[in-house]
């Protein structure tokens, strides 16, 4: 290759071995390049230290920044990982661009650096290494398009339509020809062009995504965009959908994206019963229709979330006092809601996606009684089953479809708890609390948490919210601290024992003998194998 050192500081224009042109921008020598008609393609690089402070790119990316100096082939690393990192933020999966042989390019760096490496798209000549013990992933893609200029065209969003060469560093290096940079700093999400939603109408839901994930603004004109394209978005796979909804719902504005959703006809094409519920009303303490308050749940339950997870300061009282009444078990609930569920979800996902779907039911057990109040008998119940045929349209794991539906069943019981118990539930009442929510119980209590914050916005009354605070908090207590006494006993008999001492044979009867057991076990009553067996003979006579 010619000489490229009196280039230094400048982008230059390859075409095989030799430089076909010179800019002191990308842009520059690309159009330079296109004078030149190369014919058979070239590739931008900037030659040199870039001047300015290192972007904050994944220590990975300058692990293995030497492999790409070695290589002929150019390679750029491109979309959210260069967005990220202008933002001062780290992107650990990194996607990048080459030519041609993209796949062929994914093996080659697998080799080097010893990591397994696959095909990911044959016909789109996309290739993976995965990374397992830093839990990443290095994704290389042909062009889309002739050459670099043309695949960032082909891109969803300006802020997206960003490439830096693999083996550069800084902001001068950055290559920008929708002028994303620009939208960067005036936090605006636009389209990369205008017809970018017709191939690929998933991008829609991208849109209010990543306004929401940045708390950026939507331009007018892509929004209308937005608004053409909501009803086809069906024609693409529930599997895309499915993915392109849980990572919606995982950012920090949850709630405007669920609003802004609604707005732009989004949510009556992917989540119909949802947008059902816009202005079902409801009756004090409630001060929100039935849409708005799901809303404000999914804002709460964030908020709750951090109480678990952070140490700082909140500006609420009422999180105070929860993240005091809760202080024995916040680390517990953490973890917990770090969990991996069966499908790529954690537990936060899990439970995000119940407090979306917690009052779904409301609108076919709507009621109105003598009084004029509304009542929605039987809406958990509903909402379970609503809850359980959409996620199943949307192709969720049976583990992470049954455990949002459990929590959406069984969200009212801790309120009907503190009705019926005050703070301080019995054995007895934890013992079928977690009998009917499993293990999701833990996270039915922090939904009811947040449910009742959202109906009041805020704790309202203080002697309920520090009723239902407190019992939340004992039921933990039992969880976490007398699991084996009160949620799950260990056996003192079998089935093979109650027939044998009951001579009875084999049959449902013997189950609901033993679940009696267990739950007087639970309560304290009965300790001993003899008490467990004269009690059956007693239910026996």
């Amino acid at each position: 290759m010619s000489d490229l050192s009196p280039n230094q500081g400048r982008w230059v224009a390859v075409s095989g071995a030799r430089v076909i042109a010179v800019g002191e921008t990308p842009e520059g020598a690309y159009y330079a390049a296109l004078d030149q008609d190369p014919g058979e393609g070239f590739y931008l690089n900037f030659i040199g230290d870039e001047p300015g402070d290192a972007l904050p790119f994944s220590s990975i990316l300058e692990d293995i920044r030497p492999f790409f100096k070695e290589q002929e082939l150019p390679v750029y690393l491109v979309g959210g990982a260069v967005r990220d990192a202008l933002l001062d933020r780290t992107s650990k999966d990194l996607d990048f661009i080459v030519p041609r042989d993209a796949v062929s390019f994914a093996y080659h760096l697998g080799d080097a650096i010893g990591a397994p490496a696959y095909e990911l798209d044959a016909e789109r000549d996309t290739g993976r290494v995965v990374l397992t013990a830093q839990n990443t992933m290095l994704d290389f893609a042909r062009y889309r398009g002739e050459d670099l200029f043309a695949d960032l065209h082909d891109r969803d969003f300006t802020i997206n339509a960003l490439a830096i060469p693999a083996a550069a560093r800084t902001r001068a290096a950055i290559i920008d020809p929708l002028n994303g940079l620009d939208d960067l700093n005036e936090k605006l999400v636009r389209l990369a062009r205008a017809d970018a939603l017709e191939s690929d109408p998933v991008r829609a839901l991208r849109a209010v995504r990543i306004a929401a994930g940045l708390d950026y603004a939507i331009t007018p004109d892509t929004q209308e965009a937005v608004r053409a394209a909501a009803s086809k978005i069906q024609e693409s796979s529930a599997e895309r959908i499915r993915d392109e909804l849980v990572k919606v719902f995982q950012t920090r504005l949850a709630d405007q994206a669920l609003e802004q959703m609604n707005d732009l006809g989004l949510l009556e094409v992917v989540l119909p019963e949802l947008a059902a519920l816009e202005g079902v009303p409801q009756s004090e303490p409630h001060h929100e229709p039935v849409l708005k308050h799901t809303g404000s749940v999914l804002r709460w339950m964030i908020k709750l979330e951090d109480v678990l997870s952070s140490d700082s300061a909140l500006d609420d009282p009422a999180l105070e006092t929860m993240r005091s009444i809760l202080a024995a078990h916040l680390e517990d609930l953490s973890s917990y809601l770090e969990r991996n569920v069966d499908g790529g979800l954690r537990g936060r996902d899990v439970l995000r996606l119940a407090a979306l779907f917690h009052d779904v039911g409301k609108k076919e057990t709507l009621t109105r009684d003598e009084d004029g109040r509304y009542r929605f008998f039987g809406h958990a119940e509903a909402g379970a089953e609503i809850t359980d045929t959409r996620l199943r349209a949307l192709c969720l794991s049976n583990d992470a479809r049954t455990q949002i539906a459990r929590i959406v069943r069984e969200h009212m019981r801790p309120l009907l708890l503190a009705q019926s118990q005050g703070a301080q539930p019995s054995r007895r009442a934890a013992y079928r609390y977690f009998k009917a929510a499993e293990t999701n119980g833990l996270d039915v209590g922090l939904l009811a948490l947040a449910d009742h914050l959202a109906t009041c916005d805020g704790p309202g009354e203080s002697t309920s919210w520090l009723n239902l605070l407190n019992l939340v908090s004992a039921l933990y207590d039992y969880y976490y601290d007398g699991y084996e006494e009160t949620v799950k006993p260990p056996p003192l008999v079998n089935g093979r024992d109650l027939m044998e001492y009951l001579d009875l044979p084999p049959g449902p009867k013997i189950g609901r003998i033993l679940g009696m057991i267990e739950e007087n076990q639970a309560a304290g009553e009965i300790t001993t194998r003899e008490e467990a067996l004269l009690f059956a003979k007693s239910l026996r006579q």
